[in-house]
């Protein structure tokens, strides 16, 4: 019996079809660990597409008496079992489907298992990208298509082609292994051959994928700039407007490759919006600009606070009790229904409208001035008002002349052309004793009034505060006034052109929101400014002195520069006022993480949090790190060494060598 049932056995080496209902799992499969679900999809996929181009090598199973079950167990294909039963599954096939097998009964099945699993050497990634170009070119196939055949996502698919589709002479490098495969798809990001040869070309030491993708993107604009999102990327497109995306990375949005044509759309629609409020406000001139002109050399006037009628009055009143009873009806709603935020939305909108009238310009600057309509730096567009160009200015009227005149009685009709000689002989001629002091006699005894007004000032510390207050006002609120008789002049530092949106922080907007107001109380006329500043109470006079003092103060390190004394200055002002610089800035991807080494954002970390984190992220990266450090610093209080303000303490314990070499510079 025994010996009829080794004769049914097929012969070692014979193909045969087996159902695949009968094929099993091998229980000396060398492979132990599962195939992965992606795995099985693959072949899933390509099987459906091309059928098993590669025989199930099995073993038939025997039972205890040594008898044929008409089972087989898989000794290779393992993986394609699966990927039919998974078919069947999916109703695809039946559980009958006939799988062409080689029977082997004279290897060890573990050996020739694990042979199968070792002694193999998958293809080179290059030619899989290569591979897949060629079926997309050649036999016109789409991602869709590749993806299904291979069992891979559509969005794999278009990654290897266009892997595939870098420069023959970068790929080259790649398969030499000079280049590695992140740097591969860094270079992927453009088409552009002789742009992808150009950069590898230019590139030194530092060959970080971030690198090349800076600098094969560096004349492009990021859709996250702040011209992308003020015209839109939809705007952008309609408009012909192309869009490089990096396949590989979280581009958020891409670049835009056409950046004249970006220019064209954002000076358009600034221009829109300037011509918008000209008409709504009436002022006589707009200007669109994508940052503020600093150098506009022109005199600001601002609004001053005005009465509501009674009808903005009540409208006003009527709008906060309608937001106080809703906040009251809602405030303990974890979540606000839709309709409710929309109607709070609207309340403020209605009582943001009629607070901005407690203030106004005065209708003639309205008819003299104009406005700046700039491109904020998030994209939102900012409105700077009432602007006097010199030639709108108002000429001197009579009453202007009168008051000049009767500040300056002698010299109202001073001749031009007076000399010592003249003044002499029209001391002497007593029937001229109208005639008006010469040039120099005032000057001479104005220079005698000049040292009195010094010694008596030198005595009294309040009309002092009073007249170096004024004249900081003087230059600061009003343009081209000469008004002040105290020779300080306030040396004012743009921010702005050192810090990219510092004008938009918070901070900048609460340093604007402090000067508008001031300007709001100053007088419109400069010859109202002294009695103005000498009437003012004594903290609100020091307050006004102190806002004029902090616009000149300028500790900006610049690269140039070497004025190491002013900036040891800077800290000792820093630590008078007590600086804490963590009320005013946050370390974030784009105002300090995105923009220094890895090993910085590390130490920024480690200091800020622990080593362990900086640890469990050194392996990120760059912009997945700075990203994750932005979070984890967020709680805390971390500083760059720069914006540290030294304790007192700290101060104290310095060494105090060199003030004698800096004592010996000073007084040489």
């Amino acid at each position: 019996m025994s010996a009829k049932h080794v004769e049914q056995l097929p012969e070692n080496g014979t193909q045969i079809l087996i159902p695949l209902n009968k094929l099993k799992k091998s229980p000396k499969n060398a492979r132990k660990t599962p195939h992965s679900d992606a795995a099985i999809e693959a072949y899933a996929a390509s099987i459906a597409a091309k059928g098993i181009l590669q025989n199930l090598v099995v073993e038939p199973e025997i039972d205890e008496e040594g008898a044929a079950t008409g089972f087989y167990f898989v000794t290779i294909g393992e993986g394609r079992r699966l990927a039919q039963l998974l078919r069947v599954k999916r109703k695809e096939i039946k559980k009958t489907e006939p799988i062409r097998c080689i029977v082997d009964t004279a290897n060890d099945p573990h050996e020739i298992s694990l042979d199968e699993n070792v002694t193999r050497e998958n293809m080179h990634p290059a030619d899989q990208f290569e591979a897949f170009k060629k079926l997309a070119e050649e036999r016109g196939f789409g991602a869709e298509e590749i993806a299904a055949r291979f069992g891979v996502t559509p969005h794999v698919v278009r990654q290897r082609l266009r892997l595939g589709a870098v420069s023959p002479k970068l790929m080259q490098v790649y398969r030499e292994g000079d280049l590695a495969l992140e740097q591969l798809m860094a270079f992927a990001i453009t088409d552009d051959h002789a742009r992808q040869e150009g950069v590898y070309e230019r590139l030194s030491y530092n060959r970080d994928a971030s690198t090349i993708r800076r600098l094969l993107t560096e004349t492009h604009v990021a859709a996250t700039d702040r011209r992308a999102r003020f015209v839109g990327i939809e705007a952008y497109t309609e408009a012909g407007g192309s869009i490089l995306r990096d396949l590989f990375t979280e581009d958020r949005g891409g670049y835009l490759e056409d950046v004249a044509l970006l220019d064209l759309l954002v000076t358009a629609k600034l221009g829109r919006e300037a011509d918008a409020v000209r008409a709504a406000e009436g002022w006589k001139w707009t200007e669109a600009h994508l940052d503020f002109p600093h150098a506009h050399g022109m005199r600001r006037t601002y609004p001053h606070p005005v009465e509501l009628s009674a009808e903005d009055k009540s409208a006003l009143e009527a709008a906060q009790t309608a937001f106080d009873c809703l906040t009251e009806q809602h405030q303990t709603a974890d979540e606000l229904p839709d309709e409710v935020d929309a109607r709070f939305g609207e309340l403020e909108a209605e009582i943001e409208r009629l607070e901005a009238k407690r203030q106004a310009y005065d209708p003639d600057d309205v008819a003299r001035g104009g406005a700046f309509v700039i491109l904020n730096h998030d994209g939102a567009v900012r409105i700077e008002r009432g602007f006097i160009r010199p030639a709108d200015e108002k000429p001197h009227s009579e009453a202007d002349q009168a008051a000049e005149a009767a500040a300056d009685p002698e010299g109202a009709d001073t001749l031009a052309a007076e000399d010592e000689s003249r003044e002499v002989e029209g001391a002497a001629d007593e029937e001229e004793d109208d005639r008006p002091l010469s040039d120099v006699l005032v000057r001479d005894l104005t220079a005698h009034r000049t040292l009195g007004l010094r010694l008596n000032l030198s005595e009294q510390p309040e009309v002092a505060i009073v007249a170096v207050t004024h004249a900081l006002a003087s230059q600061i609120f009003y343009f081209g006034a000469d008004a002040h008789v105290v020779g300080i002049q306030p040396i004012k530092t743009d921010l702005a052109g050192h810090a990219d949106g510092i004008e938009d922080t918070p901070t900048g907007k609460a340093w604007a929101d402090r000067h508008a107001n001031w300007a709001r109380q100053i007088p419109r006329d400069v010859t109202s400014l002294w009695a103005f500043v000498a009437e003012l109470d004594s903290d609100s006079r020091m307050a006004l002195f102190a806002h004029c003092v902090a616009l000149t103060v300028n500790a900006v390190k610049l690269p140039w520069e070497r004025r190491p004394r002013a900036l040891a200055t800077a800290d000792r002002l820093a630590e008078a006022v007590s600086l804490d610089m963590t009320g005013y800035w946050r370390p974030t991807v784009r105002s300090y993480l995105g923009r220094v080494t890895k090993a910085r954002i590390l130490e920024a970390v480690c200091e800020g949090v622990s080593g362990e984190a900086a640890e469990r992220m050194a392996d990120m990266k760059k912009v997945d790190m700075a990203e994750a450090a932005e979070q984890l610093l967020a709680a805390t209080d971390w500083l760059p060494a720069v914006l540290r303000t030294a304790k007192p303490q700290e101060q104290s314990d310095a060494p105090t060598a060199g003030r004698d070499d800096a004592y010996s510079e000073a007084a040489e």
